[in-house]
């Protein structure tokens, strides 16, 4: 399953990404974390001393190899963050994106990919989608199975809807504090997401008592999934200090056992999937990719591919 963890910044979004991360590869089952946020700090919390290879920076390598014997790709140069897969690209398997040569493996033996922070090179003149596409192509051409998880640390706030990318994920869990602040972020995203039959799920964060509790449950009713309450365990870890999942309080790891209970039980619909993958890469090409690349990326779509396994 593909889960994604979005949030107001500061909401803790990235620590319960890292935290969720670990809890799932410590029940025995295989796992794949990608760091899509700007400030690049899953490596950290998930406890590496550098960051993986940019795959930002590698995006015409991945271009290639996905892009394959399609011939409705002629070259990396035509093929835009949205483009679909079709008969004869390069398919994911997720043995594929564990092994990707860009990763690196974390203590507790699960895989980290980044997109990578900004370079000197963008700095006043490029967006950071251009960094994400990269997990959006590789999200675009994986075909997962059960038991198999990808964990994605997204952008800070409403920024996820700046893409499709939004819509790669059979669920997605929205990181919310207890203020007026953290639930302006649930409304906007929930308002977006459901569009797009987005299947959305709140965590409650730093959760002090039953008062937080209550304000959480009146603000965002029955999509209120779980919460962690405030962790001496977490800030020890978040400050560099030895952390296991084994020093966390009983009731935030029950809240994580929670949350991997709820993803497992999401079905995935390889039709929606299929369905708006198509329909962003329509979107993005007549509001921008047709003019950039010089060709009608319309014709990259293959009418006789069929998503899923």
């Amino acid at each position: 399953m593909r889960v994604a963890f979005v949030g107001k910044g500061g909401s803790g979004k990235t620590t319960m990404s890292a935290l969720f991360a670990r809890h799932v590869a410590s029940q025995g089952a295989p796992v794949v974390a990608m760091d899509a946020d700007i400030n690049q700090h899953l490596a950290l919390i998930l406890g590496l001393d550098r960051q993986p290879e940019p795959l930002g920076a590698h995006l015409t390598e991945i271009k290639e190899r996905l892009r394959g014997d399609n011939p409705r790709i002629p070259s990396a140069a035509a093929m835009v963050k949205t483009t679909p897969p079709g008969r004869g690209s390069t398919l994911l398997r997720f043995k594929d994106l564990a092994s990707d040569p860009y990763g690196l493996t974390t203590p507790d033996g699960l895989r980290l990919l980044a997109t990578g922070p900004f370079s000197e090179d963008d700095l006043g003149v490029a967006c950071y989608h251009s960094k994400v596409g990269a997990v959006e192509l590789l999200l675009n051409h994986l075909i997962d199975g059960p038991g198999e998880y990808v964990v994605v640390d997204m952008t800070a706030g409403a920024d996820s809807f700046a893409s499709g990318l939004f819509t790669r994920f059979d669920l997605t869990f929205l990181v919310a504090e207890p203020t007026r602040q953290g639930v302006s972020v649930y409304r906007q995203y929930r308002e977006y997401a459901a569009k797009y039959d987005v299947a959305l799920a709140v965590v409650g964060n730093k959760v002090h008592g039953p008062s937080d509790v209550d304000f959480l449950r009146e603000q965002v009713g029955d999509d209120l999934l779980t919460w962690m309450e405030h962790s001496a365990a977490v800030r020890a870890m978040e400050q560099g200090r030895h952390f296991t999942l084994d020093d966390l309080e009983p009731v935030n790891a029950d809240a994580l056992a929670l949350l991997h209970k709820r993803l497992d039980e999401q079905e995935k619909d390889w039709a929606r999937f299929g369905r708006q993958t198509v329909e962003f890469h329509l979107r993005n090409a007549r509001a921008w990719g047709n003019e950039r690349t010089g060709t009608d990326l319309a014709e990259q779509v293959d009418p006789e591919f069929v998503y899923g396994p």
